[in-house]
């Protein structure tokens, strides 16, 4: 006669929130979501060899151009979580700030368009109603980004800044030529609006330094060439006052705003620009969400 037993978990295997423990050491079921502090490497700003200014080609380079003429170099970084502290980082003091339970009637993100007409209200007025002082907002582009082979465009693992001082004004007067003069006169932002829209980050998660952190030697300015124009993004050098964080396991629900300029030169000195990476998570599990995010860009005047 066949018996039955139920299994149990044996000293030597224990199971807790999808980390399987095995004889002392860790590994993780495909539904685990890394969290808490971790050290890896981050991709920093190389100069170019020859002492050139640094360039990047938005889409083909001529022929015989390198698409860009800078490199990376690798650095160990510790990255700490905000989840559970979310109250202390604001725009103004750290350039980064967490927002939860945001609704949103956008569910697909497959189509441009849908996306413009459902999506691009919701962040505009998530920015009028969480950013204090705000009276106009004008969304000028969205990305997303997928972590898979066929994306047309993946998580970026380098540390950046998508504008510089220069290009955002440059800006305001590409998307506002009209009222560019009055606009810059008075406080304006470049704010991105960051979310996941396939579930809970499991790789690639997003990390972001304190502005505060960030000293302006650090920052070197990259020609940033379109087909039709050119913009400028920063590069960012190491430094060991840097501070850097992640927020674990962000949701569909949650909203991560990054400041990428402020026209404001006292809040400059502290909260001006947030340099940012998506990063490998050496806890990422084996199976688990290739990461899907979309991130929205956004004037923000007031």
């Amino acid at each position: 006669m066949a018996t039955t037993t139920a299994t149990q978990t044996s000293r030597s295997h224990s199971l807790t929130n999808g980390s399987l423990k095995t004889n002392g050491a860790t590994t993780h079921d495909a539904s685990y979501i890394p969290r808490g502090p971790v050290t890896t490497k981050l991709n920093f700003f190389n100069p170019p060899t020859d002492g050139s200014a640094p360039f990047n080609y938005v889409e083909q380079p001529p022929e015989g151009q390198p698409q860009r003429n800078f490199g990376d170099i690798e650095i160990p970084v510790q990255i700490d979580d905000i989840r559970g502290q979310e109250h202390k980082f604001t725009l103004d003091q750290n350039a980064f700030e967490a927002l939860k339970d945001i609704p949103s009637a956008e569910h697909d993100f497959d189509n441009d368009a849908h996306i413009k007409k459902v999506y691009y209200p919701e962040v505009e007025k998530l920015i009028l109603d969480n950013v204090p002082g705000v009276n106009r907002v004008l969304l000028f582009d969205h990305t997303i980004r997928r972590a898979n082979p066929n994306a047309n465009r993946a998580p970026v693992t380098r540390v950046h800044i998508d504008q510089t001082p220069a290009s955002s004004e440059a800006r305001v007067r590409h998307h506002l030529p009209d009222e560019a003069d009055t606009l810059i006169q008075s406080r304006y932002r470049i704010i991105n609006v960051w979310r996941p829209i396939n579930g809970a980050v499991q790789s690639f998660p997003l990390g972001f330094a304190d502005s505060s952190s960030v000293r302006d030697e650090d920052l070197v300015g990259i020609e940033h060439k379109y087909p039709d124009r050119s913009g400028e993004t920063a590069g960012v050098k190491h430094s060991d006052s840097q501070k850097w964080y992640y927020w674990s396991g962000v949701t569909n629900e949650e909203r991560l705003l990054l400041k990428c300029f402020d026209s404001d030169e006292v809040v400059r000195q502290t909260g001006g620009r947030v340099p940012h990476t998506a990063f490998v998570d050496p806890r990422s599990p084996e199976g688990g969400r290739p990461r899907e995010s979309i991130e929205v860009r956004a004037l923000v005047f007031g």
